[in-house]
């Protein structure tokens, strides 16, 4: 039985955290991989602010260097409104000799009574909840929590940086900016 963490987002763009947390519950749980899921439209945003492809790219160079990490299109091969739910479902589906556990942050967690068919989808999955400056890690759900080095940084964050011509050295891998300078990404 394979054992693979899931890190889904929009990854709008990817960063420093994003592969902290994943390294973070990998070793903590003994997981063999970490898959990156881009989602092509979450169904908690409006919109992302770059293309599908782009964002894939983008996650693609923030992972090459860690074996243990991985990427899965299964959500942009979806195209629209993604929801969790019909991602774990088509996972196991597809992989019946593994168990899947879903990671998410803080400020998710404090959405999980949103979730679409969350009552089901707990009955599927093993949440693992890292801790998120500003955000509460109490919820009513079953949740296995990993400590991590916190950081304040988000794609958001990273954006707003960049908008305002301030740098955004060491919080993203060089591949990551290099790939957003190349195709002017976030310059407007």
């Amino acid at each position: 039985m394979k054992h693979i963490g899931i890190l889904g987002g929009t990854f709008d763009p990817p960063h420093m955290g994003h592969l902290i947390i994943a390294e973070e519950v990998r070793i903590a749980l003994q997981l063999d991989e970490v898959w990156f899921i881009p989602s092509y439209t979450p169904p908690h945003k409006a919109q992302t602010k770059t293309s599908a492809r782009d964002r894939l790219n983008m996650v693609k160079r923030a992972i090459q260097d860690n074996p243990f990490f991985k990427v899965n299109t299964i959500e942009l091969e979806r195209s629209g409104k993604s929801y969790t739910i019909q991602t774990i479902k088509d996972l196991q589906e597809q992989h019946t000799d593994t168990t899947f556990y879903f990671i998410i942050g803080g400020d998710m967690i404090e959405y999980l009574p949103k979730w679409h068919r969350i009552e089901e989808l707990i009955q599927l999955i093993e949440f693992v909840g890292v801790q998120r400056p500003n955000y509460s890690i109490e919820t009513p759900y079953p949740i296995t929590v990993v400590d991590i080095p916190l950081m304040e940084i988000s794609s958001t964050f990273l954006r707003d940086r960049m908008r305002q011509n301030r740098s955004v050295h060491y919080f993203l891998l060089p591949s990551v900016y290099n790939y957003m300078k190349e195709h002017q990404l976030y310059e407007h």
